[in-house]
């Protein structure tokens, strides 16, 4: 007789389609296959490529594919719109000047609604571990990340904004539990969507696991070719070129160390470059720094971690964050951080990052001109970084999750499980 859960993971997202912070979520999600206990997972994979998460699978976990999506079908009044024929001018006339006028935009966002594809999974709860989200009628979880288009609305185009504001708050609503990864953003959450404190429960989220043998096969000889890097010794900052990632000032603070103190710092920026990339691009040539700094693009898990090893220090400029993935990488590479006082960064760093106003160019170069020049602070750095990791449990986050998913289908938890959501 089965007495554990089934549980439902969206991971609907095809690899390298550009949301990296996603694929680390979903690959973080794996661990819970590692857990002794009688519960199943049904991944929910992307119609176009959902069998990308199956060599991280655990025990009692499985991928199925989400099914394509289909045109809309048309509505009676599509249907009868079409058979009016040359009559529909003259249909149109009559209708706009006898109807009221409509007060909803003809393209409304809603929250999608189940077909019955998630009900049929024979699953006793639903995790939407990213911020897409679907009514349905079993209990969900959800994780909405972060609320950055609130605070940074200029870098967001207002459909992305009304669709964001139509998912989030009615998701957050919706589902039984809501799970955030650090306090600034719980904060953030319940304040935006009025939310009870009892329903928004913190869950910091950990790096997966290295794989040791495969990150000492990448350490590719012919790396800094293939690249054109500049040489060694260079700073790291892996992220893609959204706006909020701030390359622009960090750009500007490289400049600056070498306009005002002929001091050179070497940069290496990786990451998908998507539609902000042309303005960074731009200010790379206006501020002539070819020579200085590389972004590289997109590179493999195995070459980002040789550029982990080869990087003198990590630089994470950003201007808001819910967990930086680049923090925990850095880490496990023994590699030393300097990064952001904001958002959730100095929850997540405490005392292993040498912490900086992102705002400031200034502040930039000095951290950068510390972190180069100074080997003491950058070995205090390291071995901070060390501690801070072993804070941070890949099974403490699992048997959270779990904790949560038994919460959402109304089990009883037991002690070691009431602790991990305290």
């Amino acid at each position: 007789m089965k007495t554990g859960l089934r549980i439902a993971i969206n991971a609907q997202i095809p690899l390298g389609s550009g949301t990296g912070g996603i694929e680390t979520v979903l690959r973080a999600l794996t661990s819970l296959g590692r857990l002794d206990g009688d519960e199943e997972y049904v991944f929910i994979g992307h119609w176009s490529d959902p069998y990308w998460l199956k060599p991280f699978l655990g025990a009692r976990q499985t991928i199925i594919s989400a099914p394509r999506p289909q045109p809309n079908k048309p509505s009676r009044a599509e249907i009868f719109k079409r058979s009016l024929g040359r009559l529909r001018p003259l249909a149109g006339k009559v209708r706009r000047a006898f109807a009221p006028p409509e007060d909803t935009p003809r393209n409304e966002i809603r929250v999608p609604v189940s077909d019955g594809f998630y009900e049929s999974l024979g699953c006793d709860v639903i995790h939407f571990p990213y911020q897409d989200y679907v009514y349905c009628k079993l209990p969900t979880v959800y994780n909405p990340h972060d609320l950055q288009h609130l605070h940074y609305p200029d870098f967001f185009p207002a459909e992305e904004i009304e669709r964001r504001e139509t998912i989030y708050p009615a998701a957050c609503r919706a589902a039984q539990t809501v799970v955030v990864a650090s306090e600034f953003v719980r904060q953030d959450v319940m304040r935006s969507y009025g939310l009870a404190s009892d329903k928004v429960q913190v869950i910091p989220w950990s790096p997966p696991e290295m794989d040791a043998e495969k990150s000492a096969e990448s350490e590719a000889r012919l790396l800094p070719e293939k690249y054109e890097l500049p040489p060694a010794p260079f700073a790291l900052y892996p992220a893609m070129t959204w706006e909020h990632k701030n390359h622009i000032r960090l750009l500007e603070a490289v400049a600056l160390l070498r306009e005002r103190e002929n001091f050179r710092v070497n940069l290496v920026c990786t990451g998908h470059k998507n539609a902000f990339w042309s303005q960074i691009e731009r200010r790379l040539g206006e501020l002539k720094l070819e020579e200085q700094v590389k972004f590289t693009g997109v590179v493999s898990h195995q070459e980002l971690s040789s550029l982990y090893r080869r990087a003198q220090f990590v630089v994470v400029p950003t201007l808001f964050e819910a967990a930086s993935a680049p923090l925990f990488e850095a880490w496990q590479h023994g590699v030393p951080v300097a990064c952001s006082s904001v958002t959730s960064l100095p929850e997540q760093a405490a005392d292993a990052a040498l912490l900086f106003n992102p705002f400031s160019v200034e502040e930039i170069s000095g951290a950068l001109k510390r972190m180069t020049m100074d080997e003491t602070l950058r070995a205090a750095l390291r071995g901070k970084g060390a501690s801070r990791l072993r804070d941070f449990s890949l099974e403490r986050t699992a048997k959270a999750y779990r904790a949560v998913y038994k919460k959402a289908a109304g089990l009883t938890l037991n002690d070691e499980e009431q602790n991990l959501l305290r």
